[in-house]
């Protein structure tokens, strides 16, 4: 698998992830507005790789010349609710005074970094799991996308089963479609199926009654933003299943580089949610799936409580709220 998103010749290249699994497709970004459309449309998406985008995007904003602090701050408020993408923003931005150079050398170093903070988190998770979890092999839940096509390369919660499955520890994963856009059945299934992990995809709605069949281990997921008391945001849907999971006693693991941790944000009800379009609801595929006119509540993020999440990993370490 090559980098969910890298420089080349002078422009940004991405796994356009619209188009899977379809389509393995590439495509070449060569200014801020189709940057800033293909995070909108995400057709690159996930935190970390989110944070790689942005300070990429600064980057080319250098080179090009003109309004660079301008076009950052559009780069950063493509989507608000993903920190990752402001910080990589940030961090390229500070080695502006320095040269276009020296922020493209800053913005590639991140994607150097990525792999291995992403490898080191879902490391020290797995071994949380495995000391969470007697039943071996494990029977594991996911939600979302959080492989490597959310990060610039390995993943984090998904990660994880990359590092068990390895050892031979993994029985399968139960992947949830991850309603409205199918992130779970479009990407964590084609990604499970390119590594020979088994796996099933359900509906967002049988995870509990997964759990109640005793067909969960451990419930495994990434996050866009976590607050400094532990609470999280991630994709709509994480926070059903922290209360499906404690009410199962079913361990709940919350996987993401410390670059999601924000600790200007007291807790979650700080979090600004994005609110996506009425259409992602109401049309499937180009058809009409709900009356004309119907009004919609499309949060793209919901807020898990720190008391319903088991642990919170980094690749500094684990983090028991």
């Amino acid at each position: 698998m090559r980098r969910t998103i890298d420089w080349a010749d002078g422009a940004i290249v991405i796994v356009d992830q619209v188009a899977l699994p379809g389509e393995y497709r590439t495509r070449t970004l060569r200014t801020v507005t189709e940057l800033v459309d293909a995070i909108q449309r995400l057709a690159v998406r996930g935190a970390p790789a989110l944070g790689a985008a942005g300070a990429l995007g600064v980057a080319l904003a250098a080179r090009q010349g003109g309004e660079v602090r301008a076009e950052a701050d559009r780069i950063a408020h493509a989507r608000p609710t993903a920190v990752n993408l402001a910080w990589g923003v940030s961090r390229a931005l500070e080695r502006l005074p320095d040269g276009a150079d020296a922020v493209l050398a800053e913005a590639q170093a991140m994607l150097d970094e990525d792999e291995h903070r992403n490898r080191t988190a879902s490391a020290h998770a797995a071994e949380v799991v495995l000391d969470a979890c007697p039943r071996r092999p494990l029977r594991l839940l996911s939600h979302c996308n959080t492989g490597h096509l959310a990060t610039v390369a390995w993943g984090t919660a998904l990660g994880v089963v990359w590092h068990l499955h390895a050892r031979g520890l993994v029985e399968s994963v139960l992947v949830d479609e991850t309603r409205p856009l199918l992130q779970g059945s479009r990407l964590t299934a084609w990604e499970l199926a390119q590594a020979g992990v088994p796996y099933r995809v359900q509906p967002d709605g049988a995870a509990a009654a997964a759990m109640a069949r005793g067909l969960v281990d451990c419930v495994l997921v990434g996050a866009d933003r976590i607050a400094a008391n532990g609470d999280v945001a991630n994709k709509i849907g994480t926070y059903g299943l922290a209360i499906s999971a404690a009410h199962h006693g079913v361990p709940f693991v919350v996987v993401a580089p410390t670059s999601t941790v924000d600790k200007r944000i007291a807790a979650g009800s700080d979090i600004d949610i994005e609110e996506r379009a009425a259409f992602e609801l109401t049309e499937f595929g180009g058809a009409q799936i709900a009356p004309a006119g119907s009004a919609v509540f499309n949060p793209a993020f919901d807020v898990t409580p720190a008391a319903l999440i088991t642990a919170v990993v980094t690749e500094d370490g684990v983090f028991r709220p």
